[in-house]
């Protein structure tokens, strides 16, 4: 006997709400990673400009972390879609 079931988007009421939930807060995301990257970015130039290593690296660090941060978020959904098909496989 196999059961069969997949997701629904009618089961419960609110799901197109929540939809528009999770999309604004990859909005958001996306936004607060470029705000991340331009303001490491010029930390990092001051830190290059004013000759203190310490204050360079800390903006190295921010701009890999806000790239991180924009591919993580613009990738979910991609990488969500991916490992349910894997889970669906097995």
């Amino acid at each position: 006997m196999d059961i069969e079931i997949d997701p629904n988007s009618n089961g419960l009421p609110g799901i197109g709400q929540l939809r528009g939930i999770v999309g604004a807060s990859m909005t958001v995301g996306l936004i607060l990673a470029v705000l991340a990257l331009i303001i490491s970015a010029v930390v990092w130039a001051l830190g290059a400009n004013s000759s203190n290593p310490h204050l360079a690296g800390r903006g190295k660090l921010g701009v890999l972390v806000g790239l991180g941060a924009a591919i993580i978020t613009g990738a979910s959904v991609a990488l969500v879609n991916f490992f349910w098909n894997v889970g669906q496989a097995v």
